[in-house]
């Protein structure tokens, strides 16, 4: 296994145990499974086990292998403060002594507020208090390292990265978000600042694993012999940037294969013509893009707010993601459906500033149109505009 530094030079191995999807037995997590792939885990090098509040069952059940097995010691711990649910000072520190409680420990490695889509949010937070929480909380021991989870775009991402001292972030980045959300701008710029970058959805959720043939046959033409998996791994690690990749491993077979890739992967490792087959999938796995929208941004700012680029991306995910129309919606709700200043489609007044400024001369009035109608049909409008007005409520 191969390790990178945090801030305080702790060794973080280079492939992490996301424990959001431990197998289930029932209605409840498989905790004999759970623990033998956490104790293989940890004995092949892997020490960052990320976890949240909000994932069912996840925190209790490794708080009870790792007290079990009396491997705490063994391991850096992190977990999430649910911000979009936290209303009061008290609440913050209600749910992380909770959290404590779950995780059968007496502090927290890695802490982060969950979820980020908007500064505002983080804006709500100061407003509670929470700079002098994590004052306290890491003067006493409790929380030894302060960061933040993202998915939103690159321009609120920065802000965040700009507006507290930050121990490390986390964000989804993999070849197909090479330029949306966090993106490579946003990896760079914690970089440049000494941040520590966790790296989740490493394989976009199984579609860099599940490959179209035509993109199947290109990665065969490789001599090494990669699977796509693989591929989307070592994408990752040949960036200096990437500190922890996130994995949620659910079979002792990958756990030994991703375990395997990460201690040979590298910076710098992978070759010119293995960086051109990346682009060349990345190319079949779009040809099923609505749009030719390259995410450069050079449309914005809209005078009204619209996020073309985001709703353009979600919009292209829908197609290329067969059968999953619904998982891009909610996606879309989530990641852009309760920002403090909403940025929909329908907020367009047809200026037309956009196109003037845009490479690929999309029609891009039009094509907004279409991607609201396919992204926010009725029901997800009436859902988003409940969610809107619970969570925003007093933020």
């Amino acid at each position: 296994m191969k390790y990178k530094p945090d801030r305080y030079g702790n060794l973080i191995s280079q492939l992490g145990y996301g424990c959001m999807r431990f197998t289930k037995k029932g209605a409840a997590i498989d905790f004999e499974k759970a623990e033998k792939e956490i104790l293989l885990s940890i004995e092949k090098g892997v020490n960052y086990f990320d976890t949240a509040y909000i994932y069912p069952g996840s925190e209790e059940c490794l708080g009870r292998i790792l007290e079990k097995n009396k491997c705490r010691d063994k391991v850096y711990l992190a977990t999430k403060l649910p911000q979009f649910i936290i209303r009061s000072a008290e609440a913050i520190d209600k749910t992380f002594h909770e959290q404590l409680s779950r995780l059968r420990t007496d502090h927290i490695d890695y802490y982060l507020m969950h979820m980020f889509t908007d500064d505002t949010e983080w804006d709500h937070l100061k407003s509670l208090g929470i700079e002098d929480w994590i004052k306290q909380r890491k003067a006493d021991g409790s929380i030894r390292n302060i960061g933040f989870s993202y998915h939103g775009n690159t321009e609120i991402f920065l802000k965040i990265l700009h507006a507290y001292d930050w121990d490390f972030c986390q964000i989804q980045y993999n070849y197909l978000d090479e330029h949306s959300q966090a993106g490579r701008k946003g990896l760079q710029a914690a970089a440049a600042k000494g941040i520590p970058v966790i790296i989740m959805e490493p394989l976009r959720g199984g579609k860099l694993v599940d490959l179209p043939e035509k993109a199947r046959k290109v990665l065969a033409s490789d001599s090494k012999g990669y699977t796509p998996a693989e591929l989307g791994l070592r994408w990752l690690w040949n960036q200096p940037e990437v500190t922890c990749v996130l994995s949620g491993m659910n079979s002792e077979d990958m756990i030994n294969e991703n375990i395997r890739i990460a201690s040979e992967a590298e910076p710098g490792h992978l070759t010119e013509e293995e960086l051109r087959i990346v682009e060349k999938i990345r190319q079949i796995i779009r040809e099923r893009e609505r749009v030719g929208c390259t995410g450069c941004r050079y449309c914005m700012p809209c005078p009204k707010g619209v996020d073309i680029p985001g709703i353009f991306y979600h919009y292209n995910l829908m197609y290329m993601q067969d059968g999953k129309k619904s998982s891009v919606r909610m996606e879309f709700a989530r990641n852009m459906g309760i920002r403090r200043e909403s940025s929909f489609a329908s907020q367009c007044i047809g200026c037309g500033k956009c196109e003037k400024h845009c490479p690929q001369h999309i029609d891009i009035r039009n094509m907004l149109k279409k991607a609201d109608h396919d992204l926010r049909p009725l029901p997800y409008k009436i859902g988003i505009h409940i969610a809107r007005k619970i969570m925003l409520k007093k933020k």
